[in-house]
């Protein structure tokens, strides 16, 4: 009985999970150990970076432009519409060129004064060069009664300048005969000019030898060709050099363009920059950065 009772009867055992699959995952590459060993490190460099006390810089300017007075005396006598200046007139091409020196300034005050047999003044000292060009514009031969008062057209220039408070002021005149008109000799307007410290630059306009120009007869109402008179070329070199200017001849529109551009590389506006630097310290950032990495550590430290 035993021994059949021994053989009937199955062993006892226990179950239990299979754990063979535990092997095949991977462990984490961080734990916490690791986690708190770069926080240290962080937070060793942070604090180190801190201590070199960096900084940040923001860099301002500060620009200081002396600008210049320039009055532009323009000749619109009845000779500017002598037609030498192919495809245009003399008159035409010098307000060209005239407008394009104008854009060209950025803080000057220009003015214009137009000058027959008398003398205008076409627009005050302005650096609204918009409201200039529209007074240029509006110049023409016949605007005023005809002839070359060029001492008026220089007296009302310089009168123009005479208590402006710029250092540096001048004149550029552009003519294209002699002065046959007004009661100021041009010599005596360059002589006031040079007491008040006024450079003159002078233009001659219009090609050598004799010119003649088409014109209406205000009688008769016809065409009647007119001869140019001689440019006084004399009396231009002599007000340059009592006022310390130049003169110029153009003989054609490049050269009058070339002239104006002379002109303004002499003449510039003095630009001052003074640059300033402000300094901020970033030390408090990099400091309280490290010491929260501190703190981070010191908490997992304690979980």
């Amino acid at each position: 009985y035993f021994h059949f009772f021994k053989k009937n009867v199955r062993p006892s055992s226990i179950r239990y999970s299979d754990l063979s699959w535990y092997k095949l995952v991977k462990k984490p590459a961080f734990n916490k150990r690791n986690i708190v060993v770069i926080l240290r490190l962080l937070a060793l460099a942070i604090l180190i970076l801190a201590l070199a006390r960096p900084q940040s810089g923001s860099t301002s300017r500060d620009v200081e432009s002396e600008g210049i007075d320039i009055m532009l005396a323009l000749d619109i006598s009845g000779s500017m519409q002598a037609e030498d200046f192919k495809p245009h007139n003399r008159l035409y091409a010098a307000k060209e060129v005239i407008r394009e020196f104008i854009r060209g300034r950025s803080s000057d005050r220009v003015g214009l004064v137009v000058f027959a047999k008398e003398s205008v003044t076409q627009c005050p000292l302005t650096n609204d060069y918009s409201v200039l060009e529209t007074f240029l514009n509006q110049v023409e031969i016949g605007q005023i009664e005809d002839g070359t008062a060029i001492g008026l057209g220089l007296a009302s220039s310089v009168n123009r300048l005479r208590y402006t408070p710029g250092k540096s002021k001048i004149v550029i005149l552009l003519t294209d005969g002699n002065n046959n008109a007004g009661q100021i000799e041009p010599l005596t307007a360059a002589e006031l000019a040079s007491i008040l410290g006024i450079k003159i630059y002078t233009i001659g306009a219009g090609r050598p030898g004799e010119s003649y120009f088409n014109a209406q007869d205000p009688v008769t109402g016809r065409s009647v060709l007119y001869r140019l008179p001689e440019l006084d070329e004399k009396i231009l070199r002599e007000i340059a050099r009592q006022t310390g200017g130049e003169y110029f001849r153009a003989k054609d529109e490049e050269a009058l363009a070339s002239i104006y551009k002379q002109i303004d590389e002499m003449e510039k506006s003095k630009i001052k920059v003074k640059e300033y630097t402000q300094y901020a310290d970033l030390f408090p950032y990099f400091l309280w950065a490290g010491l929260g990495l501190i703190l981070i550590e010191t908490i997992l430290n304690q979980t």
